[in-house]
């Protein structure tokens, strides 16, 4: 798929608008001082008072800004331009000296020359990657000796159903780029945009063991039977802001978090 870039950047440049307008983002209430970090990222992270921090597929920033009001120093990264103009506009508003840059993941070497205590990732991003290899190299040519890498992702496991969860439709491996084209989208399903995107599914086996070859050391790695958004078709919350699919209850993850440290 030599052109999945170009495809999934007009995907994700026609998701901001309806994204900025959803209950799913809560822009409003962000700008007023609401986090759009979870206790699954924010047990993770720690104290990040005064760190540096490189944020990989920020979408529109809030997730950045919310590290930043943290007391980091951040700079986030994606592949959207029309997502990184919304960034900075939501940074300007929000009085943070967030960064943010227009660059796909594997590019940015190319483009930003610094070095971060932590690199950060979250929730629906590697299935746009083909290739893990090269993602874990640059989790690496970023971190400072000692620094970490955090990321808290949907499960591989729940990317092998049909949207209804009704059968196993994918394969849990990275077999093929999964090409398709979907109405809506998951912070609004009855948004009016039609849009062809291009993914691939990643096993947890393909994720840890390239973080391991590029000299991450594992710390932490936790698996959780509920997901922080309503991002999924038929969820029900069953605690506060805690979604599952109901036919499956507590019996299969929906998320995984991890720490890694450079050595």
């Amino acid at each position: 798929m030599e052109n999945y870039l170009e495809i999934n950047k007009k995907s994700w440049n026609a998701k901001v608008e309806p994204h900025l307008k959803s209950d799913f983002y809560f822009v409003d209430e962000f700008l007023k001082g609401r986090t759009s970090l979870n206790s699954i990222e924010l047990d993770l992270l720690g104290d990040i008072k005064g760190k540096t921090i490189l944020h990989l597929q920020c979408h529109f920033g809030q997730d950045s800004i919310s590290l930043s009001r943290m007391g980091a120093k951040v700079t986030g990264i994606d592949l959207s331009d029309k997502a990184i103009d919304t960034a900075g506009d939501l940074a300007e508003k929000c009085g943070t000296d967030t960064e943010f840059i227009c660059s796909d993941v594997y590019n940015l070497p190319n483009v930003l020359d610094q070095k971060f205590d932590i690199v950060y990732t979250s929730y629906g991003t590697i299935g746009w990657l083909p290739d893990l290899e090269k993602w874990a190299d640059v989790i690496n040519h970023f971190l400072n000796p000692g620094g970490k890498f955090i990321m808290a992702e949907f499960h591989p496991a729940v990317w092998m159903f049909d949207d209804d969860f009704t059968k196993v439709a994918y394969s849990y491996f990275n077999e093929k780029p999964i090409v398709e084209t979907y109405e809506g989208t998951y912070a609004d399903q009855s948004a009016s945009i039609v849009q062809e995107y291009v993914m691939w599914n990643h096993s947890l086996a393909e994720v840890l063991d390239n973080l391991i070859k590029k000299d991450l050391q594992l710390n932490t790695f936790r698996e959780f039977d509920w997901s922080p958004y309503p991002c999924f078709r038929h969820v029900e919350e069953f605690e506060k802001v805690k979604w599952r699919i109901p036919q499956f209850g507590n019996k299969i993850p929906l998320v995984y978090a991890l720490a890694a440290q450079k050595k």
